[in-house]
């Protein structure tokens, strides 16, 4: 497979690089605007972190009117514009180009509206996750979404990515959750779309900026659902002796009519890395395990729970472990959360795939996914939101072997490619991004994705918002023949290493 070519840098706008931040300095504050080389380098790359780009300026806006200004000027001046948020992006989507502006939006940091008769809060975009559960815990409600990055990640991503996390089973992704946006498009028009209601008239806009992965718009403002928590939750933990099992267990507690509020799936290697990172109490004998939560009435939950068990034992479960009161359901819960950091005991680097498949797949991609670590001697661990079939394989590398890179990605391309084969998709909730651009073309020919890229122009009309992700610059697709992706040796030639 060839490499997909970056858009063309202008030098031009390099060379006029001074009159360009003197201009972004009349729009805001002085200092926030940063354009010297230490001050850009902690902005080079996000948490994919294979790949490094320097912008030519970045900046920080501090409210909507900033932010309409910035893109109104970069449009009529045919400046390339990167949003980021708290740069936790798993597929580099936030990366910026040698000749953009990345617009920063930490400082948009408040929460602005908690509306309980609406079970609703209105927040900036660079509020985090965590924090929206946090301001309405008190009054016994919090939100879904919980990615496991939910302690740092922003809002305003998680809209961009349409995020989800282990509760997505249940209350949905950041889509599902979504009731309104205010947003500034290219041109500098600020628009709001939903509002505090659960319907609204005309197109489903909501819909289409979620996911949108920076693309169509800057996100300024986001109103999200609450839930009031429940009245009883418990988490089994249940050890398999094979894999199948594991996976046909899940897809027997789904069929069943049962939908926990989360079921997560790991397998050995995965068990023993979080085992020791935290001490959770995981079945290290088990080949793969689960967690099953279930949440509602205590009658409800207490029956649910009894199903499950019945599943598991016809299932052969080798172990199950109900936790028996709140803080052993966290503990249960903690060694999923800290799966990435745990395997930084396991290998110098890791890179971390996203990939979708439907439910009864599971057993089978999980054996692939063993068959190619052997093909490809690194070794590889597996998380997944099994219950709505989101993998998460883990692998295992070391940086500064000559060509390590290279190997895992290809060894990560496999990987996805096979999702698409069995029926799924390329990604759950990490978007797109670089990483998976050049695979686009596996799940739609040119006439798909020349159709998505005419709604990004509808909004777009110079592509200066995020340019360089998510499609790939065409020549042919599908059945004509694949995308004319590499120029390269390298599947990134055009964006520096590390």
């Amino acid at each position: 497979m060839t490499k997909l070519a970056m858009p063309k840098i202008d030098r031009k706008l390099i060379s006029i690089k001074s009159d360009i931040i003197a201009d972004l300095k009349k729009i805001v504050k002085i200092e926030n605007v940063l354009d010297h080389e230490d001050e850009t380098r902690p902005f080079e790359t996000d948490a994919l972190s294979a790949y490094k780009q320097k912008p030519l300026a970045v900046v920080f806006a501090e409210n909507t009117k900033e932010v309409s200004k910035i893109l109104a000027y970069c449009n009529q001046a045919r400046i390339k514009i990167v949003p980021r948020g708290a740069g936790t992006g798993l597929s580099g989507g936030a990366l910026p180009l040698e000749d953009s502006i990345l617009l920063c939006l930490g400082k948009f940091n408040k929460i602005i509206d908690i509306d309980y008769k609406n079970r609703c809060v209105v927040a900036q975009p660079g509020v985090t996750n965590l924090s929206i559960t946090q301001a309405v815990e008190d009054k016994g409600f919090y939100y879904a979404p919980d990615p496991s990055s939910q302690i740092a990640c922003s809002i305003g991503g998680n809209v961009a990515e349409n995020s989800g996390g282990i509760h997505s089973l249940k209350y949905g992704t950041t889509t599902n959750n979504l009731l309104g946006v205010e947003v500034v498009f290219m041109d500098g028009t600020i628009s709001r779309l939903g509002g505090k209601t659960y319907d609204s008239e005309g197109y489903d806009l909501l819909g289409l900026i979620a996911g949108s992965e920076g693309l169509l718009c800057v996100i300024t403002e986001i109103t999200v659902k609450i839930l009031k928590k429940p009245q009883a939750v418990k988490a089994a933990l249940i050890g398999f002796p094979t894999i199948e099992y594991g996976g046909k267990c899940v897809s027997e507690i789904i069929a069943s009519g049962i939908i926990p509020a989360g079921m997560e799936m790991m397998d050995k290697a995965l068990i023993h890395a979080t085992d020791n990172f935290v001490k959770a109490g995981y079945p290290r004998d088990a080949e793969s395990m689960l967690i099953v939560e279930l949440d509602g009435t205590e009658t409800e939950v207490d029956e649910l729970i009894e199903r499950v068990h019945k599943i598991a034992k016809k299932n052969k479960s080798s172990s199950i472990k109900i936790s028996k009161n709140e803080k052993q359901r966290l503990k249960f819960w903690a060694g999923r959360k800290a799966a990435f950091p745990a395997c930084g005991d396991m290998a110098p680097d890791y890179y971390c795939m996203d990939g979708t498949i439907p439910r009864g797949k599971l057993a089978e991609v999980l054996n692939e996914i063993g068959r190619l670590s052997k093909k490809y001697n690194l070794p590889v661990a597996n998380a997944f939101h099994a219950g709505d079939g989101n993998l998460h394989p883990l692998i295992m590398y070391d940086a500064n072997e000559k060509n390590s890179l290279e190997k895992t990605e290809k060894f990560g391309a496999d990987i996805l490619k096979y999702c698409v084969k069995v029926g799924g998709v390329l990604t759950g909730e990490h978007g797109v991004g670089v990483e998976k651009r050049e695979l686009m073309c596996e799940m739609f020919n040119n006439n798909d994705i020349q159709q998505q890229i005419k709604i990004k122009k509808a909004l777009d009309v110079n592509s200066l918002l995020n340019p360089g992700k998510v499609y790939p610059i065409l020549r042919k697709c599908a059945e004509e023949g694949r995308i004319h992706v590499h120029r390269g040796k390298t599947k990134f030639s055009d964006i520096p290493r590390f």
